[in-house]
């Protein structure tokens, strides 16, 4: 029989408690470093708890969420500390979002207070008549010019309180810090309910797997709405005493003076960034940084990417050998020193028991592919189910085991290799994008008969999405057009690639449409490519 490990308490934190520690350590020394402006641990806990007292002030309290749609600024950290404070919930959105995609989830979290940047603020004016928890609108920078019809709106500078006496809330490792929304790609994305310890737990394993220490320096532009940089960067941050450089979203021409500036010993990257950065030309800044990322954390970092890195700029160890996902995150991993075989994401953790499985939940032997089904080691390390979705929660927990809906295996020395994914999902450029929030739009367009969304296999490393649609009889368009129409309402790294009108859609007997068929077809000779036609899409 298998040794799969054994329950047992673990370590138990919370976000606040971690934050306190940082201050009492390291008050004075620097902690984050927005393009050069830069502030302590101090520094930061004392505007956090100005903002959690004006939070305070609206009523927020233990158990309420906040929605966040802010940049990656000093804000954005400070908001979302405040809230925890509280014991209330955070709620980050994609900055990209507008519309349904917007709506759906400030709407599904049920959210009393938004906090979002002007023109975001205008986005959430559109649909406040979707909303009908919320009761403020709170703006950074210039008041949004749309007049509200309900919420109440203020500045995020009006609720910087002068009161900075400490907090009294009973946070506990099991209160939910925060919700991260799914893709929602088989369905409206769910929010993943997220405890204080989980976030705290998944910060220490990145600790553990990069000997992170006080003297590193963690640079990134991954946008703080999602796990990795919240996670990853800040909270493994104030761990151990280090610095956390922020940029405001990633730029390859200002990569490598970006890390020559801060310093980073460490940087954390996502998707198409690692092959870009990787195949750019030398520069003479990028010859001076040689040797002075330590790190480089991302995937997916194929092995010949990896070689590359550590020949041109000097890294130890390239990518993260590790799976997990927003519900369980991370099963499997490395630590420190390991040297995994090609292709392998690291093995068994302390966290969790992870298995390989038939349809029938029968147990694989090594070798054999199957679906990945996952349970806790200790307590409140995975999420707690989807926020006010208990049937979903029940139906991904089949015999008590969290089922993934990816496929992998194992190799006869215990190391986990990926291999494919079951969910009919798209991921483009670092994001995961709901093909049917895509297709709920698309099918808005008074000329769609029927829709279909998937990927299609894309020159650097992930997917580029692809709609493959049906117009109605009689009804004139082209890709063009409906491309531009697209452009307006969704998020931009969700804009398709590829269109191509058809006849029909493939079907199986029961009338689902065959996306593994459209995917294995690609780019056929009817495809229209936006790239090729010189249609840009800002990032906005």
């Amino acid at each position: 029989m298998t040794d799969y490990g054994s329950w047992s308490t673990g370590t138990q934190d919370t976000i606040n408690a971690v934050l306190d520690r940082a201050v009492a350590a390291y008050g004075d020394q620097e902690f984050l470093d927005f393009s050069g402006v830069k502030f302590t641990y101090g520094e930061i806990d004392r505007e956090a708890t100005r903002l959690a007292h004006g939070l305070a002030s609206l009523g927020v309290k233990a158990g309420d969420t906040v929605g966040v749609i802010l940049d990656n600024n000093v804000d954005a950290v400070l908001t979302w500390f405040a809230i925890n404070k509280l014991g209330a919930i955070f709620v980050p959105v994609n900055t990209a979002y507008k519309g349904e995609f917007l709506r759906h989830q400030l709407g599904d979290a049920g959210v009393r207070v938004i906090v979002a940047e002007s023109d975001y603020a205008e986005r959430v004016l559109l649909v406040e008549d979707g909303l009908p928890e919320a009761q403020h609108l709170i703006f950074r920078g210039a008041p949004p010019t749309a007049q509200p019809d309900r919420l109440r709106v203020a500045s995020l500078d009006s609720l910087r309180s002068q009161d900075t006496s400490p907090i009294e809330a009973n946070v506990a490792p099991s209160t939910l810090a925060m919700l991260i929304y799914t893709a929602g790609t088989t369905g409206p994305s769910k929010g993943c309910m997220i405890s204080h310890n989980y976030a705290c737990n998944l910060a220490r394993q990145t600790v553990n797997s990069t000997g992170r220490t006080s003297a590193d320096i963690n640079w990134t532009a991954l946008p703080l709405f999602h796990l990795n940089a919240v996670c990853s960067t800040v909270i493994a941050s104030m761990m151990v005493g280090a610095r956390a450089s922020i940029y405001p979203r990633f730029s390859l021409s200002n990569f490598w003076p970006e890390i020559e500036r801060s310093g980073a010993t460490i940087a954390s990257l996502l998707g198409s960034m690692m092959p870009l950065i990787g195949e750019a030309p030398d520069t003479e800044c990028s010859k001076r940084c040689y040797g002075q990322i330590k790190h480089v954390r991302g995937a997916p970092f194929p092995a010949s990417l990896q070689q590359k890195w550590k020949e041109r700029f000097g890294i130890i160890t390239a990518g993260t050998m590790a799976y997990g996902l927003t519900e369980a995150s991370v099963v499997t991993s490395l630590n420190a020193g390991d040297t995994p075989p090609p292709g392998s994401s690291g093995h068994r953790n302390d966290d969790f028991e992870v298995r390989i499985v038939d349809e029938e939940d029968r147990e694989l032997p090594p070798g054999e592919p199957g679906e990945i089904v996952v349970r806790p080691l200790r307590p409140h390390v995975m999420f707690e189910g989807y926020w006010r979705r208990p049937q979903d929660t029940l139906n991904v927990m089949r015999n008590m085991w969290f089922h993934t809906g990816d496929i992998g295996k194992f190799d006869d020395d215990g190391y986990f290799y990926f291999v494919d994914r079951k969910k009919d999902y798209v991921r483009r450029r670092g994001e995961n994008i709901s093909s049917f929030e895509l297709e709920t739009t698309f099918r808005g367009h008074a000329a769609i008969e029927d829709v279909a969304v998937h990927s299609v296999l894309s020159e650097l490393t992930e997917d580029d999405v692809k709609v493959t649609c049906v117009l109605k009889s009689g009804a004139t368009l082209t890709e063009e057009e409906l491309c531009r129409w697209a452009i307006d309402r969704i998020p931009y790294f969700a804009v398709p690639r590829y269109i191509e009108f058809r006849d029909e859609l493939p079907r199986n007997p029961v009338g689902r449409v065959l996306k593994y068929q459209l995917r294995d077809e690609g780019r056929t000779a009817s495809t229209w490519d936006r790239e090729a036609a010189g249609i840009a899409v800002a990032k906005r």
